[in-house]
């Protein structure tokens, strides 16, 4: 469990970081600007499948089905609902919406041990609080319940993929069928003049987002999703403002208030009382049944 521990919140973290990093490429046309990204990081992605040796896999119209609404509500949908709800309202109001994805995550996990909730509920008060009680309109909260639950569906749909294709195929794939989405959305929202020639700053702001914030995190976190479980990795989402937090101080973007440290203190403290949770025993497998643990978790656990 330590290197899933490791992995989740090394990449929440590391998504927490684009915060800071999205100033460079603000001018860029958003939609364009998000295809780019996700173009680059999934060129990236299918390289690594190729030079990791793992082969590229058949796909079942399950699995086909399943990694369409990964990359639609997950990838695609999650970034236009984050973008409209920031321009609805303001970045804190959708922030604040998301801050309840640890908690959302340790229900769907089925019926969770009452440390686990407990320790939820911390993480999501602290997210709550280093993000800032958002305020708005009814046009950023929907726009904002729509990210979350595209953040929801990032874990869930992605936990029955796997087993089979594993965190690099599952994050190349769903990555790579996020790209036409986008530049469909960005065609309709921007026009012709969703894509131009990037800036030197722009282009290391994309290259940072595509590499750290796409490749590096999603890898670490679909690493780390079926060794914890949702629930268990749902409390690293509330790391997430705490990496916006320590890039801002880092950059010189924006000092930490008082109540910045108590919430990254409140997250921490959330995530070390969750874990402490036991986790559900498997139930016994009757004598001569086949172990019901999918062998491509177990390899990787």
């Amino acid at each position: 469990m330590r290197n899933g521990v490791v992995g989740a919140a090394c990449a929440m973290f590391l998504v927490g970081t684009l915060a800071g990093v999205s100033g460079l490429v603000k001018d860029y046309p958003v939609y364009g600007g998000q295809a780019v990204r996700y173009l680059l990081a999934a060129v990236v992605l299918l390289v690594m499948v190729r030079v990791m040796g793992q082969r590229f896999v058949r796909l079942t119209p399950r699995e086909w089905a399943l990694l369409a609404a990964l990359a639609f509500t997950g990838l695609a949908m999650f970034n236009v609902c984050v973008t409209e709800s920031a321009r609805a309202a303001g970045p804190a109001l959708v922030g604040t919406v998301l801050g309840a994805v640890p908690l959302a995550l340790a229900l769907a996990g089925g019926r969770p041990a009452p440390r686990l909730l407990a320790g939820a509920g911390v993480v999501v008060a602290g997210a709550t609080l280093a993000t800032g009680l958002g305020s708005g309109n009814l046009t950023g909260l929907l726009w904002a319940l729509g990210a979350f639950a595209g953040e929801i569906a990032f874990s869930l749909l992605a936990i029955p993929l796997l087993p089979r294709l594993g965190a690099l195929r599952v994050s190349a794939y769903s990555t790579t069928l996020a790209v036409p989405m986008l530049a469909a959305i960005g065609l309709v929202k921007e026009g012709p003049g969703m894509l131009r020639a990037p800036s030197p700053a722009e282009a290391a702001g994309f290259a940072y987002l595509a590499l750290v914030v796409t490749v590096v995190a999603f890898f670490l976190w679909y690493s780390a999703l079926p060794r914890l479980g949702p629930g268990r990795a749902g409390l690293f989402a509330g790391l997430i403002p705490v990496g916006a937090i320590a890039t801002g101080a880092v950059l010189g973007i924006a000092t930490p208030s008082g109540y910045d440290l108590l919430g990254a203190g409140l997250v921490v403290g959330g995530i070390v009382v969750g874990l402490t949770a036991r986790r559900p025993a498997a139930p016994a497998a009757e004598p001569g049944s086949p172990d019901p643990t999918p062998r491509a978790v177990t390899e990787r656990t």
